[in-house]
């Protein structure tokens, strides 16, 4: 029988949900455990696809196209597998779910109401991964603060879960912030009282405490908040605030978090946690050779979460590389002809970032102008690879005014162009080119020389494509399509001849690099900054 075990949260947001879910996880899975985590969001909206990045930060795509919550990210990068729609449900969803039956007639004249009708749906999607028999453990973390209106109806629906499926079968972990008063030179543990009274209030009483602080809690501590949240003392873990998301595994394993998960279980520890890959990766990442300052050019980068995946991606491939890797965050919109020497200066390599509208666009042209005239690695993501291409085709093949009809659609020349079957979609959510799509790479090409094959399955998130009818002058001017969807003849992949590194990817090839598989193109794109770093 698949046990389930949730994650609430308390006293403020922010706290680490997503990466203390995914750590335990972690660690039942180095035990043997088959583990999955789902995400529920109490926002409505159906799914983050029509999110600006600064309201929530990255959207992630996972394998079947579904847009998600960016700690999504988080569970694949620490599980190293992938996830599903499954995995992200939101009120809109299960308010869209409930109102679909209602008129298709399901619920024969009742009135719908939240409790039962809305509770039984999030028990619903709540069993659905378990359900599967794929899975011994399932993680559910409950978005939002344990108080919030939008909240209620998912802790009621835990209450509900817990009560129908007996003790032993599911634990609730409640995290928490223990905050430090200067003033009084004290770890105050009130508001986690408060936050576990409240949550009392709604029928659940919480099996773990996670608690955040930035100073050790001492035995004493300990013991306080445990007899004031009715838990044992050996439940009330310590969260200490770390260097790195990657460390949190092993200071939840100093805690013995998964031991207590298990016991409250009633699950065998069968064997140790085997992270000896984890400790290795973080060794190189924290015992560094070189160093290297990579520029991200990007609309969003006062928001750093809005590339959460790509930063994540350069610390992979930087410990890969024994690498310490410097992301300087530079707002496309400030590029301009006249800047841009001195904006880019000093850099070991540009990475311009995915997007949409014209907002900076030109600043991402002025970007890639720069670093392919002065032979610095560039790397470029759907909208990055998009922008590669216009600027070659402005500064290379004479094509004035060239551009993408998403920035202009009058242009003479309209090298990116809307792919043909999205050009009937009227509606915004979920209508993307989204999901993993297969290509095929040319033999002897860099980007198969880097993936080590030539036939590779990657991410999308787009709309427009290359424009197949200025392929032959892009191929006799040496920037060279070589990676193909063989199925439509899409362009995914760029690339320059006679240049350290110069590759564009119409897919997103951050969000599919884990800890255990940090990506190819990020590796050698990291591997090529070094290269033209020892020679500055």
């Amino acid at each position: 029988m698949t046990k389930y075990i949730f994650v609430t949260g308390g006293v403020t947001s922010s706290l680490g949900k997503g990466i203390i879910s995914a750590s335990l996880a972690k660690l039942l899975q180095a035990r043997g455990y088959r583990v999955t985590i789902q995400k529920f969001d109490p926002y409505i909206n159906i799914d983050p696809g029509t999110l600006n990045p600064y309201e929530h930060g990255e959207c992630y795509v996972t394998e079947d196209g579904a847009e998600t919550d960016l700690d999504l990210g988080h569970y694949e990068r620490f599980l190293n597998t992938p996830t599903s729609i499954a995995n992200n449900i939101t009120t809109g969803r299960i308010y869209q779910n409930v109102i679909n039956r209602e008129r298709q007639g399901d619920f024969l004249g009742k009135t719908v109401q939240v409790v039962p009708h809305i509770t039984d749906e999030i028990k619903r999607n709540i069993r659905l991964l378990g359900e599967s028999g794929d899975y011994d453990i399932v993680i559910t973390e409950l978005g939002g603060t344990v108080g919030d209106i939008e909240s209620l109806p998912y802790i009621e629906a835990v209450r509900q879960f817990r009560w129908e499926n007996g003790s032993g079968n599911s634990l609730v972990i409640h995290l928490t912030l223990i905050p430090f008063l200067a003033a009084a030179g004290e770890l105050k543990t009130k508001p986690t009282q408060h936050s576990v009274k409240m949550l009392l209030e709604y029928g659940i009483q919480p099996d773990i405490l996670v608690c955040r602080t930035e100073h050790p809690l001492n035995m004493d501590i300990r013991k306080k908040i445990a007899l004031f949240c009715n838990v044992n003392v050996n439940a009330v873990v310590e969260s200490i605030d770390a260097s790195t998301i990657y460390d949190v595994p092993l200071l939840m394993l100093r805690e013995h978090l998964d031991k207590t998960v298990l016991a409250k279980l009633k699950l065998p520890h069968k064997s140790e946690p085997d992270l000896e890959n984890w400790k290795d990766f973080l060794g190189r990442l924290k015992n560094p050779t070189s160093e290297v300052r990579i520029g991200l050019v990007g609309k969003y980068v006062e928001l750093p979460d809005a590339y959460k995946s790509i930063s994540e991606s350069f610390i992979h491939a930087g410990s890969k590389n024994e690498c310490k890797v410097r992301v300087e965050y530079i707002p496309s919109e400030t590029l301009t002809p006249e800047n841009a020497i001195e904006r880019l200066k000093g850099l070991h390599g540009v990475l311009v970032a995915p997007g949409f509208g014209e907002r900076g666009f030109e600043g991402k042209i002025e970007a890639i102008r720069y670093v392919r005239e002065n032979n610095i690695p560039f790397f470029g993501i759907c909208l990055g690879m998009q922008c590669a291409v216009v600027e070659y085709g402005r500064n290379v093949l004479g094509l004035k005014d060239a551009s993408s009809t998403e920035m202009n659609p009058n242009t003479p020349h309209p090298v990116i162009n809307m792919m043909e079957e999205q050009k009937k979609v009227k509606l915004k959510g979920g209508t993307m080119r989204l999901g993993a799509y297969p290509c095929d790479l040319k033999k002897g090409s860099k980007a198969a020389n880097f993936y080590g094959k030539t036939h590779i399955s990657e991410r999308h998130r787009h709309r427009y494509e290359f424009n197949n009818d200025y392929l032959k002058e892009y191929e006799t001017a040496g920037l060279l399509p070589t990676g193909i969807n063989t199925e439509n003849n899409l362009v995914e992949v760029v690339e320059l001849k006679n240049h350290p590194f110069f590759i564009g990817a119409q897919f997103h090839p951050e969000l599919k690099s884990t800890v255990a598989n940090p990506h190819p193109l990020f590796i050698n794109f990291v591997a090529a900054s070094m290269a033209y770093a020892r020679k500055q």
